[in-house]
């Protein structure tokens, strides 16, 4: 197993950073073959989520849709004032898991990972976990 810590600087409220490649290079620098990347995001207000990465229309519509479902506002009890970040994080999750297969990530076309911010502008991190398959 490779754990690989990848540092990330948001610059806004709420925004979808696509981290696809550094995902791939820290999984290059791992030298596993085949097996399984899980990327996990340790923060209860960030999420980790596969989608289209080719269009960034999709990551402006995520995140409106979100605004919609899940709107910020004094209605929640938690007293931090950012629950509606926290709901967002739980409705999108916090890790993934992609398959490696010959050292690369095995991802659909228009697929890409991508970090979404939900409380910033913050310091987050991001742990890509590279591990061979049973």
């Amino acid at each position: 197993m490779a754990l690989k810590r990848i540092s990330i600087k948001t610059q806004a409220k709420q925004e979808i950073v696509d981290i696809t490649e550094r995902v791939a290079r820290a999984v290059r620098e791992s030298a596993l073959s085949d097996g399984l990347c899980t990327i996990f995001v340790p923060h209860t207000t960030a999420a980790i989520t596969i989608n289209e990465n080719a269009d960034p229309a999709v990551k402006e519509d995520i995140l409106s849709a979100l605004g919609r479902l899940v709107p910020a506002g004094p209605h929640y009890k938690h007293a931090e004032g950012n629950a509606h970040a926290h709901i967002r994080a739980s409705l999108l999750g916090h890790s993934v898991t992609v398959p490696i297969e010959a050292g690369r990530l095995v991802l659909g076309t228009w697929q890409g990972i991508l970090f979404c911010e939900f409380d910033g502008p913050r310091q987050r991190e991001v742990w890509v976990i590279s591990s061979p398959a049973s």
